[in-house]
């Protein structure tokens, strides 16, 4: 899944980065390269998609707020690219989505099997890069939050269709499957900067609460959105039959009629009455719960920074605690 303030389109944090990610982009296609055209293709497909590239300027930021200005920065930031993108390969296929950042996903475009396959490419390529970084630590982080992002989507999975699942339990989903990488990113900066390990849980901590954060507004966004300005197509979680938390609290906050309708919903994976469970959803709260859910994790966030230096670096990462909640898409 912070006090509401609205930003510029074009923030301090995006100006103080442009530069650095135009050489962490540049490590991207130079390290995507195969002899394999395929995978080529379909790993720029996904590459050149865009996003927002939170996670590898959670790595620049970090490392530059603690001082630290080596070339393995831009590395690190590439690596958890490549590692986001896997996932994100795996999840399409998983999920069976058609849609993400307003284009075909790559398994509807290439094929379940040539995706699943890429996203093994890249997984791997990101581990031979982090060899090259040649520091034990980086290696301890990077394969840690793999392994609990693996659990996470297994975790997931095993959720799909339940509307009984606990909030305890959908937050757990959140914390390994979307969290665990923006808290690896964000203690790549102080790995690298060698900072003592009271200030490298600190950035630690900012990374899980602000992936918390972004993932809870994502949720809630299915709602609220539309698919233009999403990228997807609203209503793809409970088509997959995920019980986030606007519909866990709609059920909660709603009549027995109106909770029996989202109940069959999330079972069935049934979007025949999505517009009456988007007014549910909407007309007890959820929304406004899931966001003050969000922002209550950006101010974790927020707190955690308070013992970094004063630096414009710091100031980027505070403007992620308010940006990560009243984003639209």
């Amino acid at each position: 899944m912070t006090s509401s303030a609205s930003t510029p389109n074009s923030s301090s944090a995006d100006e103080l980065m442009a530069q650095e990610m135009q050489t962490v982009d540049a490590v991207i296609v130079e390290r995507l390269r195969s002899d394999v055209a395929l995978i080529n293709q379909i790993a720029h497909y996904i590459i050149s998609a865009g996003g927002k590239r939170v996670r590898p300027r959670l790595v620049l930021l970090f490392a530059r707020a603690l001082g630290f200005k080596g070339p393995e920065r831009f590395t690190l930031a590439a690596i958890v690219e490549f590692i986001h993108t896997a996932t994100l390969l795996h999840d399409d296929v998983v999920d069976e989505s058609s849609l993400r950042r307003g284009r075909q996903t790559a398994n509807a475009l290439f094929g379940n099997a040539a995706s699943v396959l890429v996203g093994d490419f890249l997984y791997s390529r990101a581990f031979q890069m982090m060899v090259s970084v040649n520091r034990m630590r980086v290696l301890d982080v990077l394969a840690d939050a793999t392994n609990v992002i693996a659990e996470g989507e297994v975790l997931q999975l095993m959720n799909m269709h339940d509307p009984d699942l606990a909030i305890d339990d959908y937050l757990r989903v959140i914390r390994y499957k979307t969290a665990k990488l923006f808290e690896a990113s964000a203690r790549l900066g102080a790995v690298l900067a060698e900072a003592d390990p009271a200030t490298e849980e600190r950035c630690a901590d900012y990374g899980r609460s602000l992936g918390t954060a972004f993932q809870l507004v994502d949720d809630l966004l299915d709602y609220q959105g539309d698919t233009q300005e999403l990228g997807k197509n609203v209503g793809d979680d409970l088509r997959e039959g995920k019980p986030t938390l606007p519909l866990l609290i709609a059920m909660a906050r709603g009549t027995e009629e109106e909770r029996l309708m989202i109940r069959h919903a999330i079972e069935r994976g049934e979007v025949e009455r999505l517009p009456d469970i988007v007014e549910i959803v909407r007309r007890t709260g959820a929304l406004e719960a899931t966001r003050a859910a969000a922002r209550a994790q950006a101010d974790q966030a927020r707190a955690s920074l308070e013992t970094l230096p004063d630096s414009e670096a710091r100031k980027a990462l505070l403007e992620f605690c308010f940006r990560s909640v009243d984003r639209s898409f």
